[in-house]
């Protein structure tokens, strides 16, 4: 039974799993590490998750629900309206409005990587309707793929910590990728 309790327990949970993986290595992650940082048994845990591979899935769909949220509300805000590349702008402000709470939540990604390649099925099959979306926005399919891919670099960038931009040429780099947008 899904109760108000037993959801809160399993957020806090994956918040705890989150924070092992960004404190110690994706290697870390082990359940015993997860109902340690998280102040519960592992019986607790198990309860939840009943395995490693379940908890790193739950990671990984908590943290592309919560960009599918933030990717659709972006949408539905966009200040050009219906304009051309509307998708398009949204997916660089979601991709951008990362802060360190989003990449805490995006260590899922590495530790799927690190314990199975094969979790990363849902992720890819995210980024193939993304890819699709991009190509049918009304931009040129090319240049509008050049686009996510940066945005797409420089989240890789912030999240694992390869020389990302600071915030004013962060904030430049947006601009001009939605400058793209309107092309």
């Amino acid at each position: 039974m899904n109760t108000p309790k037993a959801a809160g327990t399993r957020q806090q949970l994956l918040a705890a799993a989150n924070a092992v993986v960004l404190e110690h290595g994706a290697t870390a992650l082990t359940l015993d590490a997860v109902a340690r940082h998280a102040g519960v048994s592992k019986g607790g845990l198990l309860y939840h998750f009943p395995s490693k591979e379940g908890l790193v899935v739950a990671m990984i769909q908590q943290m592309m629900e919560e960009f599918e949220q933030l990717l659709d509300h972006e949408y539905r805000s966009d200040p050009a309206g219906e304009r051309p590349g509307r998708w398009l702008r949204a997916y660089v402000r979601a991709t951008f409005a990362g802060d360190a709470q989003t990449f805490s939540s995006n260590a899922a990604v590495l530790a799927g990587v690190a314990l199975n390649p094969e979790l990363l099925a849902p992720v890819r099959a995210h980024f193939a309707a993304w890819q699709q979306r991009v190509e049918n926005d009304g931009v040129d399919p090319a240049l509008a793929t050049l686009v996510r891919l940066a945005a797409d670099g420089w989240w890789f960038a912030q999240l694992l910590d390869f020389a990302p931009p600071n915030a004013a040429l962060r904030t430049q780099l947006r601009a001009q990728l939605n400058a793209l947008t309107e092309a």
